[in-house]
């Protein structure tokens, strides 16, 4: 479909809302034939105002703070599914407010709070968050299973029964993975506790499973977690915030200069990857760019894409592209809703993209912009 990029403001976040409703289908799909359930983790996509049709088809939300789980009672209209790395004391009857299921990282904070749980009026589902000791990452910053890690408990810190009113287990330790990550993965969690697992009501095996990327081998998972219900009678929780948001939308943006830097042309954005796109320098990774090549061609247009603050390394290297750049061009980043979006900042007062809605008839919906109170209001 031929987009009118008149229409948009640049630069700006732009769901298509076909491509997001086509993930949904198919995360739903898995649900319904496997039996777990699927629940869009917010710290991957926060894009709220399509959480009612999220809603439609998978089973709830995770939140990782209390903003987050407020986000999912208000915005999606359940109780969410709730994991921190520790509670704040002033935040924790609020978080059990808004919480169907609260897991705790360690066994410090279960003593601390188990007792403030059981006496909440309404049933609330206590878990622990497990580290098997294992995880198939390659950059460490996003590794949960590293030595010395702080994200879950080791198997030489729990005993041969769960403690107390705990009800079930969560293991997040896959990121951007596939089913086959996940069957080596279970290897070492049913290793470890799988003695647990005999007595848990759920297992939560949390997010990094990119069901909505080309080639995941859906019957494969579907099985993984059939046998997991069986074997254990448990019911099996997956996270995904990828997922959700795979390839379902992209960054618009335009030139705003062309400079020649001993030989290296470069084209100035008027966005940042540093502000806007931070994971491409934290990962990383290098973005595909819609009519272009990651990579210097002989015979095209090179440029090095270089954003708008004053980092020196605010910038990606080498583009090929079939016609010269010119100012006022439209460069458009793809899959830029999961994860890009939520990482946003105001570095350098550089203004935030605006946020917007691709219809499935083609025309655009302006959700959001921002101004000079955002930035001021972060400060």
């Amino acid at each position: 479909m031929a987009i009118d990029f008149s229409s948009i403001p640049s630069p700006a976040f732009v769901l298509e809302e076909k491509l997001l409703k086509n993930n949904l289908e198919l995360l739903k799909s898995v649900q319904d034939r496997s039996g777990a359930e699927i629940i869009v983790a917010l710290k991957g996509f926060s894009f709220y105002s399509k959480f009612p049709l999220v809603k439609q088809y998978l089973s709830g939300a995770t939140a990782s703070s209390l903003n987050e789980a407020r986000l999912i009672v208000e915005e999606m209209g359940v109780l969410a599914h709730t994991y921190c790395p520790a509670y704040k004391e002033e935040e924790f009857d609020q978080m059990m407010e808004y919480s169907s299921h609260i897991t705790f990282n360690s066994l410090n904070q279960y003593e601390k709070y188990k007792d403030k749980v059981k006496a909440f009026p309404r049933k609330i589902s206590m878990g622990l968050r497990i580290n098997p000791e294992y995880a198939e990452v390659e950059v460490d910053m996003y590794n949960p299973a590293i030595k010395g890690s702080r994200l879950g408990i080791t198997r030489n810190l729990l005993g041969d029964t769960l403690p107390e009113g705990i009800e079930g287990l969560h293991s997040h330790t896959l990121c951007e993975n596939d089913s086959y990550v996940l069957e080596r993965t279970l290897v070492h969690i049913e290793e470890k506790f799988g003695h647990l697992l005999h007595q848990a009501k759920w297992l939560n095996l949390g997010g990094g499973h990119l069901m909505t990327r080309k080639g995941y081998d859906h019957e494969h998972l579907i099985g993984l977690i059939q046998n997991l219900k069986a074997k254990y009678n448990i019911e099996v929780i997956l996270e995904p915030g990828s997922a959700i948001g795979w390839e379902t939308g992209f960054l618009r943006s335009k030139v705003l200069d062309i400079v020649d830097s001993l030989g290296v042309k470069i084209a100035i954005l008027d966005v940042s990857f540093a502000a806007h796109m931070p994971d491409t320098l934290e990962m990383p990774y290098k973005p595909k760019v819609w009519g272009a090549e990651s990579e210097a061609v002989e015979g095209k247009f090179v440029y090095r894409l270089g954003g708008m603050t004053c980092l020196a390394g605010d910038y990606m290297s080498e583009y090929s592209f079939d016609q010269e750049l010119k100012e006022g061009d439209t460069i458009v980043f793809n899959d830029m809703i999961h994860y890009t979006m939520v990482k946003t900042t105001t570095f350098n007062g550089v203004g935030l993209p605006s946020i917007g809605v691709l219809r499935e008839d083609g025309s655009f919906e302006l959700l959001k912009s921002f101004g000079y109170e955002t930035f001021k209001d972060r400060l």
